[in-house]
């Protein structure tokens, strides 16, 4: 049997560590584009919730929706639950406050808001609010419209909002939960 005798000269030990060194750059590389990859996932983390705000002193009351990630929030469907029967928004024009008023028609007569639609699509930029609906300066408006969502929530009105990343993941929040809740 013959004996295999490996010759070192300094070519062979130059190419074996440029080998070397090559196989190290290619692992750190895929590790640092996994860590890239994890970080631009964290980057674009939507985070959901609904805020409302009163001040009876200036008779005003408003109702948003935050976005406290750092991504931005695209809504996919509004669903309302009342009485026993789910409701989606579409069918009111995306307007919470048309649907609103199908239930309470006395809110018909407030005369000082502002409302916006929730569209499908719409896209709440990371750290803004998006505000649903707002009444101004009206005490008439105020009380009326304070006293209807509060009967309207004894009642058991709950609310249903789907939202997702520009990743595509997706989201969750409703009246009864502690934050958004991941999907798939």
């Amino acid at each position: 049997m013959a004996k295999f005798k490996l010759k070192w000269n300094s070519d062979k030990i130059v190419s074996l560590s440029a080998m070397s060194i090559s196989v190290l750059t290619l692992i750190i590389f895929i590790y640092q584009t996994n860590l890239m990859s994890k970080q631009n996932y964290l980057s674009i983390l939507p985070y959901v919730q609904i805020s409302t705000s009163e001040d009876k002193a200036k008779n005003t009351f408003s109702l948003d929706i935050k976005n406290h990630g750092v991504g931005p929030a695209i809504i996919e469907s509004v669903i309302i639950y009342y009485k026993g029967e789910k409701h989606d928004l579409r069918e009111y024009d995306n307007y919470l406050y048309n649907y609103l008023k199908s239930e309470m028609p006395v809110l018909d007569s407030v005369t000082f808001f502002s409302s916006s639609t929730l569209d499908r699509g719409i896209a709440i930029p990371a750290n803004s609010n998006y505000n649903v609906f707002k009444v101004l300066e009206s005490e008439r408006d105020y009380d009326l419209l304070t006293k209807s969502i509060g009967e309207l929530l004894r009642n058991g009105l709950r609310y249903e909002i789907t939202y997702r990343s520009i990743q595509d993941e997706r989201w969750i929040i409703h009246s009864n939960s502690e934050g958004p809740q991941k999907l798939d």
